[in-house]
């Protein structure tokens, strides 16, 4: 790796909750040492308002998030991707485009909080709690030296990272989360 920051690409199928929420976090957490992106293998055509009002809530900007295409990000002109990350178990078995530069690939396991709850407190508590486990992790992203590191340690890093409690039983299992990420 080297000096500039480290471009990842957060993967759901819907590109509306857990990869929104993502992005939000390691742009957050990483200052200048990284610059995430979010995107979906079936966009649900816009983030689920209750993860822009928990950005929001957390005070970050909920402004200028979308829900895209991962084929946006393999085009040409797109930025070329360090890491790609999937945050759901569906998006980590779907044959994904191939990424320009060959990236590190990780999967980190949450489960969805959209569809959860039926009162607004309930919606907001699920959603609070996929933060906490996407938070949890891309704080230990950040404390990893990823600069440092030859692809090979950082995906041992990114695999342990994708483990820690609270992920899908996919996220346990680098074996079967490497063979789809």
């Amino acid at each position: 790796m080297n000096s500039k920051p480290l471009n990842i690409l957060i993967l759901c199928t819907a590109n509306s909750a857990r990869s929104i929420l993502s992005e939000a976090i390691a742009n957050h957490l990483g200052g200048e040492r990284v610059r995430a992106y979010s995107a979906g293998s079936k966009p649900g055509g816009a983030p689920n308002p209750a993860a822009l009002r928990l950005i929001a809530r957390k005070g970050l900007s909920a402004a200028g998030f979308s829900s895209k295409s991962w084929d946006v990000f393999a085009q040409k002109d797109a930025p070329q991707m360090d890491l790609v990350i999937t945050v759901c178990d569906n998006a980590a078995g779907e044959s994904c485009p191939i990424w320009p530069g060959a990236p590190v690939k990780s999967h980190w396991g949450i489960p969805d909080p959209a569809g959860k709850g039926e009162t607004a407190e309930q919606i907001d508590a699920a959603f609070e709690a996929a933060w906490d486990l996407l938070e949890a992790r891309f704080s230990a992203l950040m404390a990893v030296p990823f600069e440092e590191l030859e692809a090979p340690e950082l995906q041992q890093r990114l695999t342990a990272i994708g483990a820690m409690d609270g992920g899908t039983a996919l996220s346990r299992d680098p074996r079967a989360a490497e063979a789809g990420a």
